[in-house]
């Protein structure tokens, strides 16, 4: 069955709405409590993005999530050497590199590996050779695809935004149908993510093929508002099943 990996990083948003530092009071919600609720529903692992500019998740959320959570941890980042650090000291199962830009509300497209192979090449092959599993997040874009192979990533996660916003159109889902395939030719393994929600989530894992995870936390968060986070993990778990 394809696992369901859950973005806390929204959790950690409401929290640093109101609470910016030291102070008298307890801030909260506390994202590792949040990230026990998910597990405790059930979901197969837990997600968070450790940007630059430090806008939802802090390095301390990152360690006690290390330290706290059974299921798996995966560490989304940019390739910038401060962040390649605390991933290497903090030693996530896995680290998902990503694009980011300082006036994104969120990730906004897939990174362009191949004007990066570079550096890119590099950070992988440290981040491997410390014991982390590392996935690139790109378009489904054939030459994205090979150039994640060449730089020696272990996965791809396709960018599912372009298919969501399209209101889950059939010529976006074989875009992802064929990048899956090519990443499979090319022996790499299939994540999928953004923009994920209890509607189109399904047309997802019937017509993609290879899937090994999906990654989706606003849709999760939003509906935790409602019927509680556990509740909420659950209904998408059961999503996944049916489908």
């Amino acid at each position: 069955m394809v696992r369901l990996g859950v973005n806390i990083d929204h959790v950690a948003t409401l929290r640093q709405a109101r609470y910016k530092g030291p102070g008298g009071v307890t801030p909260e919600p506390d994202p590792v409590a949040a990230a026990r609720e998910v597990e405790a529903a059930g979901a197969h692992g837990i997600t968070v993005h450790l940007r630059e500019d430090r806008r939802h998740i802090q390095d301390h959320d990152v360690r006690q999530l290390r330290q706290s959570i059974r299921s798996r941890l995966n560490l989304e980042m940019a390739d910038i050497p401060e962040i390649v650090e605390i991933a290497l000291a903090v030693k996530p199962d896995e680290v998902c590199l990503v694009p980011e830009k300082r006036l994104e509300v969120t990730t906004e497209g897939g990174l362009n590996v191949r004007t990066a192979e570079k550096s890119l090449r590099g950070t992988v092959a440290r981040l491997r050779q410390a014991g982390i599993v590392v996935s690139l997040f790109v378009d489904a874009d054939l030459e994205q695809i090979a150039a994640s192979a060449a730089v020696g990533g272990n996965y791809v996660e396709l960018h599912t935004g372009s298919y969501a916003n399209a209101g889950g159109s059939a010529a976006e889902l074989r875009k992802l149908v064929a990048a899956a395939e090519a990443a499979h030719r090319h022996g790499l393994r299939v994540n999928a993510g953004h923009g994920l929600n209890y509607v189109n989530t399904p047309a997802v894992v019937r017509a993609v093929p290879h899937l090994d995870t999906l990654n989706t936390g606003h849709a999760i968060v939003s509906r935790a508002v409602f019927v509680g986070l556990r509740q909420a993990v659950s209904e998408m778990l059961e999503v996944i099943a049916r489908a």
